[in-house]
């Protein structure tokens, strides 16, 4: 039963029953006596409309002055960039206002009009049909968006103030600005930095000034993908989000330390949203699969979908977190039993395990961004991992960039650096080796390469290892950099050559023993400056002393 008001006595009232109220309900109001209240000799009461009919059938059916520039969406105004553009009433049958036919033989019923729904909403993305408009439908984030949450507070109050939504992809990003869209009473526009040029963007400044000029009625501005403007064009937004023109949300998937202007960051509130649990993942996938069977039964007419708890399980686990990636995931299951199914006899329920997942879900579903975060956090996991000796977790992270697509040349490189970063004096086999699977990548290429890539890092896991090198360089180069009389101490002039007459007049090299002419090639003589003395780097210790108090 679907329940909607009645435009005269305000009640709620079945959507069946509208036709019959809306008669009882203007036949009360005609026949009431008006109420009774001392003559104005100057004023006259209104004359009651002769046509209330009319009125109430234009409520009905959504019919509306082509003067207007605007539609209501809930109970806010929404505008576009082509104000001018009216709807037509088909493009009204998702608003606060439902369409019913006055003529009795031609109302449709509350079925109808949901299957109508089904059947045009059975052609978006799983993703967009569940997209949420409240806070209370939202899933997730509940250090922001929770009780208590700092941004629930933002939003409630209408007090949002430029920002930065940073998170994976699946983790709510765009839904929470379009829940600001929906909650704030200031003009709010959504552009996408994959599709919007900067011209869009000083088009919006411009539209923001005269807004706030002629109504006082701020703007919000939601740019997706933010990091695509390169650090230039983010400049465009600096006067307007300090003078306070706009009110900038920002929505990234990249670091915003290294990918958005530092300038434009500090203007703004950076918000991280962290993955989904496999509890939130599970909600949000049960509630899908509900949508899911319904446009199967309604509009497709084949058996729904039965999954159990390791198949929605599963499904959370290879998600990683991603609601949309969860949603595609069913989707993609959705199709497959479309047609490729058999039931039993009386059975009308298509029963659905995690092994039958696996089979439909035949590639392993895995997220690596080759130039984002994934492509740093992967590395540093396989250096980490080789640096403690573990070659099975080496080749398993070893495995995730190449079946990535990461470049080959890439690792290679960083082989190399581990070769004399952690391995260091202890082997001097493995610099000379890596350089050698450097070479082989550049000769032979994938997929001939992948095992040459493979032995290298076993070898660099497998070999002792030694940071005496690493940690005298890097306590060389400190000082280098703090205490500028270490880095400009004089030279002994015993130890400066001497390629010319003159030079050798003025002492260079006058003194300097020549270590193969000595027995042992041991001799007595000052190699650092006289100003800082003898100094000790390398100290003989490999690795450190503290022991692990987890071992």
């Amino acid at each position: 039963m679907r329940m909607i008001n009645c435009p005269v006595c305000l009640k709620k009232v079945d959507i069946a029953l509208i036709n019959r109220h809306l008669d009882t309900c203007t036949e009360q109001s005609e026949s009431a006596p008006p109420p009774s209240a001392p003559a104005a000799p100057t004023e006259t009461a209104p004359e009651p409309t002769s046509q209330p009919a009319k009125s109430v059938s234009s409520l009905l059916t959504g019919t509306k002055s082509a003067k207007k520039s605007s539609y209501k969406y809930g109970n806010r105004e929404k505008r576009t960039f082509s104000d001018s553009q009216s709807l037509s009433s088909d493009q009204e049958v998702n608003t606060s206002i439902e369409i019913v036919d006055p003529e009795p033989k031609a109302r449709k019923t509350a079925p109808a009009d949901e299957l109508r729904l089904l059947k045009a909403q059975a052609k978006l993305p799983l993703a967009e049909r569940l997209r949420p408009s409240s806070l209370e439908d939202y899933v997730g984030q509940e250090h922001l968006v929770g009780e208590g949450g700092i941004l629930r507070g933002f939003i409630q109050n209408d007090r949002v103030p430029s920002l930065i939504l940073w998170g994976s992809p699946g983790t709510g990003k765009t839904t929470l600005a379009r829940i600001i869209s929906h909650a704030t009473k200031s003009r709010f526009i959504e552009l996408s930095a994959t599709s919007n040029g900067i011209n869009d963007c000083k088009r919006v400044f411009e539209e923001a000034r005269n807004e706030d000029k002629l109504t006082k009625r701020h703007t919000i501005v939601f740019i997706d993908e933010i990091h695509r403007f390169n650090k230039a064009q983010q400049d465009i937004f600096l006067p307007h989000v300090e003078k306070g023109t706009i009110t900038l949300v920002g929505a990234t998937t990249e670091n915003p330390s290294f990918q958005l202007n530092s300038a434009l960051l500090s203007r703004c509130k950076v918000f991280v949203l962290n993955k989904l649990t496999s509890d939130e993942l599970h909600r949000i996938v049960s509630k899908a699969l509900l949508v899911t069977n319904k446009t199967r039964k309604l509009v497709h007419n084949v058996p729904i979908l039965r999954f159990n708890k390791e198949a929605i399980g599963y499904i959370c686990n290879i998600a990683d977190g991603d609601s949309r990636s969860a949603l595609n995931l069913l989707e993609l299951a959705d199709s497959h039993f479309m047609t490729n199914y058999s039931l039993e006899p009386g059975k009308h329920v298509i029963e659905v395990d995690a092994e039958q997942l696996r089979d439909v879900l035949k590639r392993t579903h895995m997220v690596y961004d080759r130039v984002g975060d994934a492509h740093y956090d992967t590395i540093s996991a396989f250096h980490k991992s080789v640096r403690g000796s573990n070659a099975d977790a080496a080749m398993y992270y070893l495995g995730r960039m190449l079946k990535g697509g990461e470049n080959p040349l890439f690792i290679a490189r960083r082989m190399i650096r581990i070769a004399s970063e952690d391995v260091g004096v202890l082997d001097d086999t493995c610099l000379p080796f890596a350089i050698a699977t450097y070479q082989a990548v550049q000769f032979v290429g994938l997929p001939e390469a992948d095992l040459a890539l493979a032995h290298c890092a076993v070898k660099l896991a497998r070999a002792p290892k030694s940071v005496e090198i690493y940690r005298a360089w890097n306590e060389l180069n400190a000082r280098l950099d703090s205490e500028p009389e270490f880095a400009s101490a004089s030279i002994p002039l015993h130890l400066r050559n001497a390629p010319t007459k003159l030079m050798k007049e003025i002492g260079y090299s006058k003194g300097y023993k020549y270590n193969p002419d000595y027995k042992d090639g041991r001799v007595k003589q000052e190699y650092f400056p006289e100003q800082i003395g003898e100094m000790q780097f390398l100290t003989g210790q490999h690795l450190g002393l503290t022991p692990d108090p987890d071992l």
